[in-house]
């Protein structure tokens, strides 16, 4: 008996990743707060790095193909980058944060180093996904049907089809708008 079991056309695995990469994706504005407060940059090089490292030696022990989880979570890294630029240019010409930044080593790492955590997995459900000819139009799907029952902020819809860019092999979402 298979160990995940799925009906033809079974979106799970897809709406799995969306989900996970949405949570990822709202984890990016308290590391906006959290970089703001402290002057520091929103691009960190050698964070990065380490993360897709990580990363590597992760989907390698998973069974995920390695270039497939690389270019997943180098899309993660650039949309959390969008949504934090689109933060700091409101700040700088509307009103900052107010109250405290966010403990970012206390709080929101964890909370990042658990979802890739999870991510990997799901990485290895969606990429029997990835190669199917429908494949782009199954993830619109899984995003429509993830917004409907997150009631999901729509100024984050660009940033999460940057986090979604490499999900299929042929790439994007089937008619995205």
């Amino acid at each position: 008996m298979p160990r995940h079991a799925q009906a033809e056309g079974d979106d799970t695995p897809l709406i799995n990743l969306v989900a996970l990469a949405s949570k990822r994706l709202a984890l990016a504005v308290p590391v906006a707060q959290w970089k703001w407060a402290n002057g520091r940059a929103i691009t960190d090089p050698p964070r990065e790095a380490a993360l897709l490292a990580d990363v590597d030696k992760r989907a390698r022990a998973a069974g995920v193909d390695p270039a497939f989880a690389h270019a997943f979570f180098q899309d993660q890294i650039e949309a959390s980058k969008q949504i934090q630029t689109a933060l700091f240019d409101r700040w700088k010409t509307t009103k900052p944060p107010e109250g405290p930044a966010p403990d970012l080593a206390a709080t929101t790492r964890p909370a990042l180093d658990q979802l890739t955590q999870a991510l990997i997995p799901a990485l290895a459900r969606a990429q029997p996904l990835r190669d199917s000819a429908d494949c782009p139009t199954r993830l619109k799907r899984s995003v429509e049907n993830w917004k409907a029952m997150t009631h999901y902020e729509s100024g984050e819809t660009a940033a999460l089809t940057t986090a979604l860019a490499h999900v299929c092999s042929s790439g994007g979402m089937g008619g995205t708008g």
